[in-house]
């Protein structure tokens, strides 16, 4: 009887491949982002996470404070539209198993500590990965007595993404970019 009821539902609703009911006169569907340059991105991130980490680059993140603005962009990339993990990058939730360190946020005063413990628990060579405005240089809250200005006060930062948020693409392609630097094949080097 269920499998009844959820066929009729598919055959009629939107998972069928139309609107499960008529847009009212003068309304247009909202516009669907092209996925053409995340496949294209995905796929050099593959060829090079592939050829540097031997199959899979993990990245531990680090909230040091942020708005969640960031976080949101990190979660669509790990969603069905993007699925950043069939181009080989992962989110793990030990720092001991990161390649690399993903933070996000202008470094509040308070998780100053965590920020260093977090760091030392990575293993050796790694990367810093600043991720939006405010762990680049603090963004709007740099002004404030209860943050630093970005990251870059207390590790040495490899790749800077700017944006408030930066957008999942972006993200990306920063990753890849930073890939192709000659200090992480050496690190990846180092790690094999």
């Amino acid at each position: 009887m269920n499998w009844e009821s959820l066929r009729r539902a598919l055959q009629r609703g939107s998972l069928a491949g139309r609107d499960a009911a008529p847009l009212p006169e003068g309304l247009v569907p909202a516009p669907r982002e092209d996925h053409a340059e995340v496949e294209l991105l995905g796929e050099a991130l593959r060829v090079e996470v592939r050829r540097l980490f031997r199959g899979s680059f993990r990245l531990r993140h680090l909230d040091a404070g942020s708005c969640n603005g960031c976080e949101a962009e990190l979660q669509a990339l790990l969603g069905p539209f993007y699925d950043l993990q069939r181009f080989g990058l992962d989110l793990v939730a030990s720092p001991r198993h990161a390649d690399g360190l993903l933070v996000t946020g202008p470094v509040t005063r308070h998780l100053e500590e965590a920020v260093r413990a977090t760091d030392e628990a990575t293993p050796r060579p790694r990367l810093v990965i600043a991720v939006g405005d405010c762990a680049c240089d603090g963004g709007f809250c740099a002004d404030s007595f209860a943050v630093r200005r970005g990251v870059g006060e207390l590790l040495p930062v490899d790749v800077r993404i700017p944006g408030c948020p930066p957008e999942p693409a972006e993200i990306l392609r920063a990753l890849l970019a930073a890939l192709g630097r000659e200090r992480v094949r050496v690190s990846a080097a180092g790690r094999a």
